[in-house]
């Protein structure tokens, strides 16, 4: 019977109980989910006292932020393309090669972090430069200053927690992530408002907690790697040395992953400057939107965090069927999932907003509210579509099928920028012209993956090459 049979002992009838159907797809994603939905948290709570403190500094959270995260996704999409290879090797059976892979993604962070220090001091002379108002533009260079300390920690975390993901290990991760988050939210409260010492720093204050929650994931990671049972089947500490080969081929896989990110965060980041020259009303309004959608999208990344390690796994094993039968699984649950929270916006939009409502200026609040509830019905009308972004665009990476999906997105970027950018900058169209574009991009984003994934080539691909193995025999 061949390796990817169907019909082994385990099989059973059921959607729900046979192998990588639904209990067994929940039970790897929960806690990779639980994981990304405290930062969900972390990051609503975050933009939730910037705008108690005030709705410009939470209008200003975003676009800087977003820009950060824009420079740091190349070197991020290679080292969490780390848990491919720690994926394929574990379900390979060649656990002494999982440590070097996880020291190359260490070495690319360490390589990265100094670039971005550099670039503090000109944070402000950019956002000056993007047409926004001073005061908001100003608080946009702040936040961007201090978060950029943590850029170096953010690379190598995602480095360490691909040893745990990718060997299934999901619970660590979620336990690692979630102390790292209420240290953010704890310290956000006595940084933003002051408290224990502290005076109020506002926006300052938010940003300089996440680079130390940050560092906090980085320093838990690699305490729990230096147990022995780590150290010495999985290669942890002599594995540690720079490895040209291995190198190489990181950047062969997940740099195209990374360039990927960073084309398609780019193209946010561009979208909310662009937005940001409508106004304080329309940034802070798309803002809250975006804050509000990050309960439903943050989790789906766990979800396809823990479906790339499964078809990581089973490609590795020569199982190509019960990979695209998790596929299939993780997309059924996605879409309910999204499809729930679709209706929740259209329906009840009051209810995402309470929190940010509760202690703000009611004035200033009440000023961006009515568009935000416009703005929710474009995020509902693109949920579905964008789950099958996550889904498929997760499967492709556990395959290696990472060349597809970036030159599918140097394709489809440039649409985006131009017309928003041409749009609002020549024509004179407003919000919701830059909103209706941004739905119609994201809704064939994710047409054009399922379609790809339907091809079915992604079935014949390992990033464990074979000559890689047989020097490991």
């Amino acid at each position: 019977m061949p390796n990817d049979a169907i019909s082994d002992e385990r099989t059973e009838t059921s959607w729900w109980r046979r192998p990588c159907g639904g209990i067994e797809m929940l039970r790897i994603a929960l806690p990779l989910i639980i994981s990304t939905a405290s930062w969900t948290v972390m990051n609503f709570i975050d933009r939730m006292f910037l705008a108690w403190y005030s709705i410009d500094s939470m209008a200003a959270a975003l676009p800087a932020g977003l820009f950060h995260f824009s420079l740091v996704c190349f070197p991020l999409g290679v080292t969490a393309y780390v848990n491919t290879f720690v994926a394929q090797y574990y379900g390979a059976g060649r656990p002494q090669r999982i440590g070097p892979s996880v020291w190359q993604g260490v070495w690319l962070g360490l390589i990265a972090a100094p670039f971005f220090l550099a670039m503090i001091p000109f944070a402000p002379l950019f956002f000056s430069g993007l047409g926004h108002t001073p005061k908001l533009a100003a608080l946009e260079a702040t936040y961007f200053q201090m978060v950029a300390l943590g850029a170096g920690a953010e690379i190598i975390a995602g480095s360490l927690s691909s040893f745990f993901t990718g060997r299934g290990s999901m619970k660590t991760v979620m336990i690692v992530d979630s102390l790292a988050a209420l240290l953010n939210c704890g310290l956000d409260y006595i940084w933003i408002f002051g408290g224990l010492g502290f005076g109020p720093h506002g926006i300052k204050g938010a940003a300089l907690a996440t680079a130390v929650a940050l560092w906090f994931r980085v320093f838990a990671y690699a305490a729990i790697m230096t147990r022995k049972r780590y150290r010495e089947k999985f290669n942890l500490w002599s594995g540690r040395r720079w490895d040209a080969s291995l190198f190489k081929r990181l950047l062969r896989y997940g740099g195209p992953s990374g360039a990927q990110m960073f084309v398609e965060m780019g193209a946010f980041s561009l979208f909310l400057l662009f937005v940001g020259r409508l106004g304080e009303t329309a940034t802070a309004a798309t803002t809250l939107a975006f804050n509000v959608n990050l309960l439903a999208f943050m989790p789906m990344i766990g979800l396809g965090l823990a479906l790339s390690t499964v078809v990581g796994h089973q490609l590795g094993a020569e199982r190509p069927a019960l990979a695209a039968r998790a596929i299939r699984t993780c997309f059924v649950i996605a879409s309910v999932y999204m499809g729930t929270m679709a209706l929740g916006y259209v329906l009840f939009p009051g209810l995402f907003t309470a929190g940010h409502r509760r202690f703000s200026d009611p004035t200033e609040f009440a000023r961006i509210y009515d568009l935000t509830v416009v703005l929710l019905r474009f995020v509902a009308a693109y949920c579905l579509f964008d789950s099958m972004n996550v889904i498929f665009v997760s499967a492709l990476k556990g395959a290696g099928d990472t060349r597809f999906i970036l030159v599918n997105s140097l394709v489809m970027t440039p649409i985006l920028v131009v017309l928003v950018g041409g749009g609002v900058v020549f024509f004179g169209l407003g919000i919701i012209w830059a909103w209706s574009v941004v739905t119609v991009w994201i809704s064939a984003l994710g047409l054009i993956y399922a379609a790809r994934f339907l091809q079915g080539h992604w079935k014949t691909m390992r990033v464990i090459e074979p000559h890689i193995v047989e020097e490991d025999v």
